[in-house]
């Protein structure tokens, strides 16, 4: 069977940056729905389509096929006091874009006296990546996955 639009396809993969570190990797296969139901990067979905069980690839990613360039604009200096008494370099939580109605998540990067920088950026944006995997599975999406948008384990 080939990778197409409304397949449920398993993959194992390795998420790397460009000196080869590994940020992320998977223990078991990871299932998606193929075709564009935004499950996966849409670069990793095209480099798929029409293979079968057993292909391997490596897709090199530049931020615009990821998490998108590093925006400085979304850096934020707040007021020490509007925050949590408990908060921690590393902390996450939901907020909006500065003059838009956006939520982002916004990770707390430096704490001082009186202030607290957050940043709304994705971890990994602006950086080159690397997507290695390897195809473990595939089946005919059911009618409901497919009406859903999403796999039902």
């Amino acid at each position: 069977m080939k990778i197409k639009k409304n397949t449920v396809v398993s993959i194992t993969y390795a998420l790397l940056d460009s000196t080869g570190k590994i940020i992320e990797q998977t223990d078991s296969p990871f299932s998606y729905l193929h075709g564009g139901f935004d499950e996966i990067f849409p670069i990793v979905e095209k480099e798929l389509q029409d293979k079968e069980i057993g292909h391997s690839c490596s897709v090199l990613m530049s931020p615009e096929d990821h998490f998108g360039d590093y925006d400085s604009n979304l850096v934020r200096i707040e007021p020490r006091n509007v925050l949590p008494d408990d908060i921690k370099v590393g902390m996450q939580f939901e907020g909006e874009e500065v003059n838009s109605k956006i939520k982002l998540i916004y990770t707390v990067t430096d704490i001082t006296k009186d202030k607290v920088v957050v940043d709304g950026n994705h971890p990994l944006a602006g950086m080159t990546l690397h997507f290695d995997c390897t195809v473990t599975d595939i089946r005919v999406a059911t009618k409901e996955e497919i009406s859903h948008g999403h796999i039902h384990e």
